[in-house]
């Protein structure tokens, strides 16, 4: 429960730390409030209210990212950690909470909009908006004036522009062999480019034309895959196997992950395999350039444009609802000419 008045035209906010319940408003109003009044008539309130310190954005930041560090993914935790860095220090790491207004606010947010996109603009709202939540929770400020603020639409960031079948097989002829299959399982499973540079030869189980998703590799750093779905068994259809066969015969038998660079390391990213494969490739067969993201989106719009199980394609891609990949591919399934509804003429 809270209290709210006001005094000398400003407003104030207090918890009384109680449930909204019965008994405890009857308790509130003959015990606390009676309190707080002869407090306020005294003066104590607000003298023990101006003794209060309130932090400032850069001090509160830090308790903010300590407090829901464990909550998120390691690679998650560092990125907040930079777009704060980057985007909301220069600007605010001096100033007081209870000093920050919707409109300081919007003017900066306005700012990061020509700068940045509307998806990066929101991911730094969610650190800000965080820290002035836990502010509140804490009674240090009453508001938490993001609320007052329009979040930015977000532009698709990733337009679906699959490749076609001809131009799948063509960029895999044109690979070098030793990495033709990383393209192969991006084309043949949809499997996200972190999850590929993540996989170890002992996920694999080629007995039963399957291997699992444990793990994803991005900056560097090995973690869980995206999603808890996302943790799963992925088909190796018949198409994919002789590639991986190729692979592992070209792979040395002490190598742990499927893809190493030179130095027998597993890639950190998937940068240098854009840049020293993929685009070479696409520039060389003279196809319109898509980032390595279109291979996940490439086997998507394909099987379900040919017909295959919605359900079977969605455990492959790792999503948890099989109508998640019905909203993202709706357009890709193909409305196949035949007779509906034949079993109500048998009794009409």
């Amino acid at each position: 429960m809270w209290i709210t008045f006001y005094h000398l035209s400003k407003r104030y906010k207090k918890s009384l730390g109680l449930d909204d319940t019965k008994a405890n408003r009857k308790f509130a109003l003959n015990n606390i409030i009676p309190e707080i009044q002869y407090k306020i008539n005294s003066g104590e309130f607000f003298k023990i209210e101006n003794e209060k310190k309130v932090p400032t954005v850069g001090e509160f930041s830090q308790i903010s990212l300590e407090i829901h560090q464990n909550e998120r993914r390691a690679i998650t935790h560092k990125r907040y950690i930079r777009l704060y860095e980057i985007h909301i220090k220069p600007h605010f790491e001096k100033k007081r909470l209870d000093t920050i207004k919707p409109s300081d606010l919007a003017r900066w947010q306005n700012g990061l909009l020509t700068k940045v996109t509307g998806k990066t603009v929101k991911g730094i709202r969610t650190v800000f908006y965080t820290i002035f939540e836990d502010a509140c929770k804490d009674e240090i400020i009453n508001k938490n004036p993001f609320t007052l603020i329009r979040s930015p639409k977000t532009e698709d960031f990733r337009v679906k522009n699959p490749f076609s079948v001809e131009e799948i097989f063509a960029i895999l002829k044109a690979m070098p062999e030793h990495i033709r299959a990383f393209f192969a399982i991006g084309f043949l499973t949809g499997l996200r480019t972190g999850e590929i540079i993540g996989l170890k030869w002992e996920d694999f189980y080629f007995e039963d034309k399957s291997f699992r998703v444990e793990r994803s590799r991005r900056q560097g750093m090995e973690t869980l895959p995206k999603t808890k779905n996302s943790v799963r068994t992925v088909e190796i259809i018949n198409t994919l196997m002789p590639y991986l066969q190729e692979h592992r015969k070209l792979s040395p038998k002490e190598s742990i992950y499927l893809f190493e660079t030179y130095m027998r390391e597993p890639y950190n990213t998937c940068d240098k395999i854009s840049s020293h494969y993929w685009k070479p490739t696409l520039q060389k067969l003279g196809i319109l350039y898509r980032n390595l993201y279109q291979m996940r989106h490439s086997f998507a719009s394909l099987m379900i444009s040919n017909g295959e199980d919605v359900l079977w394609v969605s455990n492959m891609l790792g999503h948890k609802h099989s109508s998640m990949t019905l909203e993202k591919y709706a357009r890709y399934t193909r409305l196949r000419s035949r007779q509906r509804a034949t079993f109500l003429e048998q009794v009409a």
